[in-house]
């Protein structure tokens, strides 16, 4: 039996080094990328190797094809909503081996300073954003209290007035959100998260960003066992 390592697809090798020179710089967002003839002379593949590779990087959204006399294909200019996409997918993955409790501490270092940050960044309309997505948890069905809390960290994001920081956090919290048994916890988890929410709204009003930190800080840690114990129960399940 031979132990060869199989060698990657021409398309693949291809898309790697052109990645590769992509992110590295060589070849900038806004660049055109030379014709198809052009990159097949410069790297000795075939037309359908140079299309296939091409298309690879187009659905890593690293490309962007144009079509017309001044068309071809270009780097991308990068999107907060594509880094977003991109995290979103991965991170899914990322949940499903059983990893919530490292999802959980990453949301706790970005969301923590992001609190800290919407107490400076603020504007009145984002202020307002997030006393409209306070909820009052005696009212109301489980979906629509689970619809309010995911708006007012979505808010409390968009208050801080980086939409990196947003790409970044976002999907961490959707994917925990994603595996959420909204129907599983008790009506005290949402009296809880009611008040920290109040809590964190009262100092980001106040522009108190190390208030907000902490109240951040304390919302997540009291998130934190009721996440680990629903996910134990869906392994469980699972198993």
């Amino acid at each position: 039996m031979s132990t060869d390592r199989v060698s990657a697809p021409a398309y693949q090798d291809l898309a790697d080094r052109l990645r590769e020179q992509i992110l590295s710089g060589e070849f900038k967002p806004g660049d055109r990328l030379p014709v198809e003839p052009e990159l097949c002379a410069m790297y000795g593949v075939s037309r359908s190797t140079v299309r296939e590779a091409l298309r690879v990087l187009s659905s890593e959204r690293l490309l962007v094809t144009r079509r017309g006399v001044a068309g071809g294909s270009f780097v991308a200019r990068p999107e907060p909503e594509h880094i977003s996409s991109y995290l979103l997918s991965s991170l899914a993955l990322f949940r499903d081996s059983g990893s919530v409790a490292n999802l959980l501490e990453v949301r706790l270092l970005l969301e923590v300073p992001t609190a800290g940050l919407a107490a400076v960044r603020r504007s009145p309309e984002q202020l307002e954003a997030l006393r409209a997505a306070l909820f009052d948890p005696r009212e109301g069905e489980r979906e629509d209290l689970y619809a309010a809390n995911r708006q007012f960290h979505k808010a409390l994001l968009e208050a801080a007035n980086n939409p990196l920081l947003d790409a970044v956090t976002a999907p961490v919290f959707s994917v925990l959100e994603s595996g959420f048994d909204r129907g599983g916890v008790s009506d005290g988890h949402w009296h809880r998260v009611d008040k920290d929410h109040r809590k964190i709204l009262a100092y980001v009003e106040a522009g108190d960003s190390l208030g907000a930190e902490r109240a951040q800080r304390e919302h997540l840690e009291h998130l934190r066992a009721t996440y680990l114990l629903i996910d134990r129960e869906r392994r469980r399940g699972d198993g």
